[in-house]
C-alpha cells in the first residue's frame, strides 16, 4: 500500500475474518461503549456472538443481565468483592437447572478474558487499567477494536511492539472517521490529518472567563452524553489532545501533520487531507453505533447501525480555529506525545487525578491542566532511546497521581488561605 511500514490501524490491512458469526468478548461490558456494542450485537444475532464479558463490579444487576441475554460463557469483574453480589444476581437472572456463566475476578481478570478464544476483543474499559488487556489481545492474536485510547497513550512503545499491522481498529469516533477516510487513498498521499472537535460546552470562551465554571456546567456536553470524566475531558479538550497522541500513535503521521479544528455541530468526525488537495470528511449524526459497528464488524458495514443525516433538511456545519490560550490541553499533548516514553503516561495519570480533584470542587477548572502541566514539567525528559516496560509505565503513573494529589491539595488549602 505505500513503501513505509503499515500503521496499526489500517484500512487496507485486515485479518482474515471467520465464516458464519463472529465471536466477540466486551471488556467494560456496563460501560456507554460497552452497553451501545451490546445493543447492536442484539439487533444483529445473524453476525455476532459474544462469549465473554467484563467490568469493574459496581453495576453487578445490569452485569448479570446482559450476560444472561447474551448468554455468554464467562463473567469478569475487576472487584474480587462484587462476586457474591454478581453470583446472587445471576441466580436471580438464570433458570433452574440453568448453567451460570464462570466468574472471573480480579485485576487480571480482564486481561484472561482478552486472551481467550474469540475473534474480535473490544476494548472498552476507562483508563490506563485497559492496557494490560490491550496488551493481552495483542499477543494473543486478535482484532482489537479499541475505545480504550488511555492504552495506547500511555503504552504506545509497549503496543506498537507487539500490534500486527491492521490488528487494530480504533472505535474512537474521530479515528473511526480517520479509518474510514484513509482507506481512499495511500498513506503516501497523506498530507495531513484533520481531527474535529466541538469544543465542549466553553467553546468561545477566554481563559479568564474559564475561571469560575463550576462542575455542573462542566458536565453538559452539547452533543455528546458520556461519563463524568470523559465529559470533563471534552470540556478542558484533553480528550482531543489524547487523540491527537492516538493519531500519531495508529496511522505513523509526525505531530506536525495532525490539525485540530473545531466543529461544534460534531457531525464531520474527521477528515484526511491528501497531496493533491482533495479533503476526505467522514461525517454521521453524533452517535457512537457507528465507530463501534466498524469496529466489531470491519471489513463489512452493518446496516442501520447508526442514524443517517436527512439531506432534505436545511443544515449549517461551522468549522473554527482552535483557542490555544484558553485551551493549551492539545499543545501540552503534543509535547507529551513528541517526549514519549513515560512522558504520556504522566500526562494521562495526573489530569485523571486532577479531574477527580474537579468534580469533588477541590479544584477550579483551569486548575486541572494549571496542575497537569507543573507534574508534567516536574517529571522532565526521558532520555531517547530510553526502552520502555509496563513496570515503568506504572512507576511513572503512580508517580504523577500522588504529585498531582499533592499540588491539589496545596491549591485548595492557598485558596482557603
Amino acid at each position: 500500500m505505500s513503501d513505509s511500514p503499515a500503521p496499526l490501524a489500517d484500512p487496507h490491512l485486515l485479518f482474515d475474518t471467520a465464516d458464519g458469526r463472529r465471536d466477540l468478548v466486551i471488556l467494560g461490558s456496563t460501560g456507554s461503549i460497552g452497553t451501545q456494542a451490546i445493543d447492536l450485537v442484539l439487533r444483529n444475532p445473524d453476525r455476532f456472538r459474544v462469549t465473554a464479558l467484563s467490568a469493574a463490579g459496581g453495576r453487578t444487576a445490569l452485569l448479570a443481565e446482559q450476560a444472561h441475554r447474551l448468554r455468554v460463557s464467562t463473567v469478569a469483574v475487576a472487584d474480587p468483592g462484587a462476586v457474591p453480589a454478581l453470583r446472587e444476581a445471576l441466580r436471580e437472572r438464570y433458570g433452574a437447572g440453568e448453567p451460570l456463566p464462570e466468574i472471573l475476578a480480579g485485576p487480571d481478570a480482564a486481561a484472561t478474558l482478552a486472551a481467550s478464544d474469540c475473534h474480535t476483543v473490544l476494548n472498552g474499559i476507562t483508563g490506563s487499567i485497559g492496557l494490560a488487556p490491550t496488551l493481552a489481545a495483542l499477543k494473543a492474536g486478535r482484532t482489537l477494536a479499541l475505545a480504550n485510547k488511555e492504552s495506547l497513550i500511555v503504552g504506545g512503545p509497549l503496543v506498537k511492539a507487539i500490534a500486527a499491522p491492521g490488528q487494530i481498529i480504533p472505535v474512537d469516533s474521530e479515528h473511526a472517521a480517520l479509518f474510514q477516510a484513509l482507506a481512499a487513498g495511500k498513506r503516501s498521499d497523506v498530507r495531513k490529518l484533520v481531527v474535529t472537535a466541538s469544543g465542549g460546552p466553553f467553546r468561545g470562551r477566554t481563559r479568564e472567563e474559564l475561571a469560575d465554571v463550576t462542575r455542573e456546567q462542566a458536565l453538559t456536553h452539547p452533543t455528546w452524553a458520556m461519563g463524568p470524566v470523559i465529559t470533563i475531558n471534552s470540556a478542558t479538550l484533553v480528550n482531543k489532545g489524547l487523540e491527537v497522541i492516538e493519531a500519531h500513535l495508529l496511522y505513523d503521521i509526525p505531530f506536525d501533520r495532525i490539525e485540530v479544528v473545531v466543529h461544534p455541530q460534531s457531525y464531520v468526525h474527521s477528515m484526511v487531507e491528501f497531496t493533491d488537495g482533495s479533503t476526505l470528511a467522514q461525517a454521521t449524526p453524533p452517535d457512537m453505533g457507528g465507530p463501534i459497528a466498524i469496529g466489531l464488524g470491519w471489513p463489512e458495514r452493518v446496516p442501520d447501525a447508526a442514524p443517517a443525516f436527512d439531506w432534505s433538511k436545511a443544515s449549517t456545519w461551522e468549522f473554527f480555529p482552535l483557542d490555544t490560550e484558553a485551551f493549551p490541553s492539545v499543545g501540552l499533548a503534543r509535547h507529551v506525545g513528541t517526549l514519549g516514553s513515560t512522558a504520556p503516561a504522566v500526562f494521562n495519570a495526573a489530569n485523571e487525578e486532577c479531574v477527580d480533584a474537579f468534580l469533588a470542587g477541590q479544584l477550579p477548572f483551569n486548575g486541572i491542566m494549571d496542575t497537569v502541566t507543573a507534574v508534567v514539567s516536574e517529571h522532565g525528559t526521558p532520555a531517547p532511546g530510553t526502552p520502555l516496560s509496563v513496570a515503568d509505565v506504572l512507576e511513572a503513573e503512580t508517580w504523577a497521581r500522588a504529585r498531582a494529589r499533592e499540588l491539589s491539595a496545596k491549591a485548595t488549602a492557598e485558596a482557603r488561605a
